[in-house]
């Protein structure tokens, strides 16, 4: 069911780049679709939305305030949780927004002798738009994610699109909207949603920048109108790797690769050992655990098309491969992992021993569960507050200062052909 690999197989490289290919780039005729969902909703405006929601998932609305959720509702969702539900919503707030509270940059600046001041101005994004789907599951986790580390950067107004399939909408996404300071939510998904919230309609704001994952109609949007807003990431599907030396429960790995396979289809899990037994015992422990599964049949797919146990000489070459893939999550499960942790150049979250499984990451733990995926992780960083906050160079040169660097600039200039830039740095030179 899941592919058996050997870092010492001949064809190895080439049977771990199959596994790792992804199809990202969507077939034309998405592309199409969305780009006509895109030019409807600019042209319609509010009416578009209507009709894709009605059309889409089955929305009964007949004017755009149907679509709607104000604040009230939000905190009566968040006041008829039950008090187990309310508890961890709040402690994983508390937790997330501890965590990123750490990552605020502030303005900065020094002084020359002279009197010239350099630096650089912080200042947050003024509005954000935040996608949270709601097709196959609901992810109350996603909102916290997205809206604690905007709120701690600064960012004022937060509008959040959600689609709610036959007017369905999970009380505990409203909760999460509600006591992560949400200002605004819109339920309308897919393209269109992303449409609205980069040119905005006469009821939806235009924001500065869409975060928040979403399905291929909703990253093929975001690519589509990156440069009209700014956006955080395209992701691909979620991924697992970890690194095990055998010394630990092969049902507990077993359900590690689940965690993610679970998610969908596409989703992929990897183990490296240096353990050929252990690696039969989480092959067992995976034919054991599988039919107790909830999402069995995802994990099934997922698992046998994209999921491998792969053998290696060391830990050492499974850190290697491990930077060679560059996973999303990457979970190091050996003796002594704070030995082994710093080999590790690529992956989006790093979960360092046996107790630090990726869901409490996802959930809890308190870093963002907003990572790099498909490689990415080797030039990409996790959602974070500097995600909401953007940066102006100060620049105030004293009229010494303006002698000496009027000189080079004059020189520099001269010599790539810009003459008025060489004149006006010229014309503030000391008499």
């Amino acid at each position: 069911m899941i592919t058996l690999l050997s870092s010492q197989q001949s064809d190895f490289n080439q049977r771990l780049l199959k596994l790792l290919s992804w199809e990202s780039v969507a077939k034309e005729s998405v592309i199409k679709d969305v780009n006509d969902i895109i030019n409807n909703v600019r042209i319609n405006g509010d009416k578009s939305l209507i009709d894709y929601s009605v059309k889409f998932d089955n929305v009964k609305a007949n004017s755009i305030a149907d679509l709607i959720i104000d604040k009230n509702t939000l905190k009566n969702a968040f006041d008829s949780l039950d008090n187990k539900s309310k508890s961890a919503l709040e402690k994983a707030t508390d937790r997330i927004n501890n965590y990123h509270k750490k990552q605020i940059q502030k303005t900065w600046t020094y002084k020359e002798k002279d009197g010239t001041i350099l630096g650089q101005k912080i200042t947050a994004i003024a509005n954000v738009g935040l996608y949270v789907p709601g097709g196959k599951a609901s992810y109350p986790s996603s909102v916290l994610m997205n809206a604690i580390p905007a709120k701690v950067a600064g960012v004022k107004n937060i509008v959040m699109t959600t689609p709610t399939p036959n007017n369905y909408i999970n009380p505990l996404v409203l909760a999460a909207a509600y006591i992560s300071g949400v200002d605004k939510i819109f339920t309308i998904g897919g393209a269109q949603a992303i449409a609205a919230l980069a040119y905005g309609t006469k009821t939806i704001p235009k924001v500065d920048k869409i975060v928040g994952p979403g399905n291929i109609y909703v990253a093929v949007a975001k690519h589509l109108v990156f440069g009209q807003v700014g956006i955080d990431m395209i992701a691909g599907p979620s991924e697992i790797l970890i690194i095990c030396d055998g010394k630990a429960n092969p049902d507990w790995i077993a359900m590690d690769l689940f965690s993610q396979a679970e998610h969908d289809e596409d989703a992929q899990s990897i183990l490296l050992s240096d353990d050929d037994e252990f690696i039969l015992q989480v092959r067992k422990s995976i034919e054991k655990l599988l039919p107790s599964m909830k999402r069995k049949e995802i994990i099934k797919t997922s698992l046998k098309n994209r999921g491998a146990l792969i053998k290696t000489k060391n830990i050492n070459e499974a850190i290697e491969i491990a930077n060679q893939i560059s996973p999303e999550h990457l979970q190091l499960i050996v003796e002594n992992p704070e030995s082994f942790q710093d080999k590790i150049k690529n992956a989006g979250a790093i979960f360092i021993g046996k107790y630090s499984c990726e869901a409490l990451g996802d959930y809890c733990a308190g870093p963002n569960h907003v990572l790099p995926t498909s490689g990415t992780a080797r030039f990409s960083s996790p959602l974070g507050v500097y995600d909401f906050q953007k940066k102006s160079s100060l620049i105030n040169i004293s009229k010494i200062k303006a002698d000496e660097l009027g000189k080079i600039t004059a020189t520099l200039a001269q010599k790539e052909g810009l003459d008025a830039h060489a004149r006006s740095a010229l014309y503030r030179l000391k008499s």
